[in-house]
């Protein structure tokens, strides 16, 4: 066979592989000690499949103490999926860095994991008790409000009935947060296999000093040796069991002093931003009232949500913003939590131009090598063009040489304002009869434009809204963007009805304040009313 034979042979058994559904692999924890037992999820949406994964690759570093097999139906987006699951219990043969190997199943193959065993510790307690607790802290010395990671450990080696129990963990000057649902599993010890159960809490000091953490009390009742002499009918007689941990003391230290006094204290093992734009302004034209959304994303390491202060904030001229409410959420991993904050917000370029962004920059302390950080997103530049569209206002930079020029031309303005109201008001007085019938209008009666107007607005309709304020404002020889700017009340309307249609808090838009706006607009020029044949000019929009 060729070359290029075996090469397509390859890319179509390439293409057969991927197209079969994946075989997903997931363990309950990757870190543990030697003598603990961890479970290994294998799932399958592939209903042709009958057989069960090939588990013998696992017998080398591996002990399979037991298989489970459940099958589910979902439903997901209307759709309904069948999918199985092996929960597969494993005992590690050796400490150090293993590899669950690629398994089986059919022609699907799943991911390897790699997981890591730690030597068992000695400050365990040699005792013949078959209940017994054991408290740890990841860390002795933390600093004020950094996390330090309390894990409690509950082993018996005879059965518990389901009416266990732990003493609640309440901690003067701490907070205190669950890390997930308690975990089970079995351990090893001195040749007897002990059930484990592990619970896990995230501690906050809030001031410095010394933290006592109490001891914790676990009750149950405890299964009595089935000696075979009861009735199988009859109840199991069981014991209670009470047990508590030993006292912990945590050292907390004051922040450093070479952390600088106005930024926020942020004691983490890492800390990341991350940005992201939609559209990316730097894959295509950005035009004057174009919406640009701006994601930001602060990650950190051993905080929790709540102690992420918010981002400063894009105020830059020429440039409108419009923030959404920051999406605040906590990730719960091996060595413990992890805060997300994302702060999301519309910007709609005014001016063409360059603008700037300025760089981001976040203060933070390193824990893990305990040294002061700064963590930034580097500055960035928009290129904004005129819109066809629209009527772009200044551009960035020219706002001196347009000043200088400005008021000749508001000085013709008003030459040009008082003739044209000179002549109209001779003329008016003038005419006797009207000379000609006035034309028949093709289009919507400005009156109609208005009551459309009125119809959008306490719809809270902003979309509609938009649409009829533009057709009323065409009637009109002033722009929107004169009327604002005379008028301060609709300037802020505006700037409320903009809000709404950029960002993601339109359906929240409240039309009253805009139609109060318009019906207040002061008139651009006053008339006098003309004397002496008593007439006058019928009203704009007659009741």
């Amino acid at each position: 066979m060729s070359r290029c034979g075996v090469l397509l042979v390859s890319l179509f058994w390439m293409l057969q592989v991927q197209a079969q559904p994946p075989l997903l692999a997931s363990v309950d924890r990757t870190r543990l000690e030697a003598g603990e037992t961890l479970e290994l999820i294998l799932e399958s949406e592939d209903v042709t499949q009958f057989g069960k994964p090939d588990l013998r690759a696992l017998e080398g570093d591996f002990d399979v103490r037991g298989t489970r097999q459940l099958n589910s139906l979902h439903t997901l987006d209307g759709e309904t999926r069948a999918s199985t699951r092996w929960i597969i219990t494993l005992l590690p043969r050796r400490s150090g860095s293993l590899s669950i190997p690629a398994l089986q199943l059919g022609r699907s193959f799943s991911q390897p994991i790699e997981v890591q065993v730690l030597q068992a510790g000695d400050n365990r307690p040699e005792s013949a008790s078959q209940v017994f607790v054991e408290a740890t802290l990841d860390s002795n010395d933390v600093y004020v409000q950094a996390q330090a990671v309390l894990t409690l450990r509950i082993y018996h080696s005879v059965s518990l009935y389901d009416d266990s129990s732990l003493s609640p963990l309440q901690l003067d000057n701490a907070k205190v947060e669950p890390l997930g649902e308690s975990r089970t599993y079995e351990k090893e010890i001195n040749g007897v296999r002990h059930g484990v159960i592990e619970t896990r809490y995230a501690l906050y000091p809030q001031q410095s000093g010394t933290l006592d953490i109490p001891p914790m009390t676990f009750t149950a009742t405890a299964a009595a040796a089935d000696t075979g002499e009861q009735p199988s009918a009859a109840p199991r007689a069981g014991r209670q069991v009470q047990v508590s941990s030993l006292p912990l003391r945590l050292n907390v230290r004051p922040i450093p002093a070479n952390y600088p006094a106005g930024a926020a204290w942020l004691p983490a093992r890492s800390l990341t931003l991350e940005e992201h734009w939609n559209p990316d302004p730097s894959k295509q034209t950005v035009q004057i009232g174009d919406s640009l959304t701006r994601s930001i994303t602060l990650r950190a390491e051993g905080l929790s949500s709540t102690q992420l202060a918010p981002l400063p904030a894009t105020e830059i001229i020429g440039l409108r913003r419009y923030p959404d409410q920051p999406l605040l959420r906590n990730e719960v991993t091996e060595r413990g939590m992890t805060a997300n904050r994302e702060e999301r917000e519309a910007l709609v370029p005014t001016h063409s131009g360059e603008l700037t962004l300025p760089a981001l920059e976040v203060t933070w302390w390193n824990t893990r090598e305990d040294h002061l950080e700064n963590t930034s997103l580097p500055a960035r530049s928009l290129s904004v063009q005129d819109n066809p569209a629209l009527s772009a206002e200044t551009p960035v930079g020219d706002s001196s040489s347009s000043s200088r020029l400005l008021w000749p031309w508001q000085l013709a303005t008003l030459l040009l304002a008082l003739s044209t109201v000179l002549g109209f008001t001779l003329w008016w007085r003038a005419r006797s009869q009207p000379a000609v019938l006035r034309a028949a209008q093709t289009g919507p009666s400005p009156r109609t434009l208005l009551d459309d107007l009125k119809r959008a607005c306490q719809a809270n309709d902003p979309q509609a809204t938009r649409q009829a304020l533009d057709a009323w404002a065409r009637q009109h020889p002033e722009t929107l963007a004169e009327m604002a700017a005379r008028f301060v009340p609709l300037s802020d309307a505006l700037d409320g009805l903009n809000g709404a249609l950029y960002s993601e808090s339109g359906q929240h838009w409240q039309g009253d304040d805009l139609w109060r706006a318009i019906n207040a607009i002061p008139p651009a020029e006053q008339l006098l009313d003309p004397v002496g044949d008593g007439g006058s000019l019928p009203p704009l929009y007659p009741k």
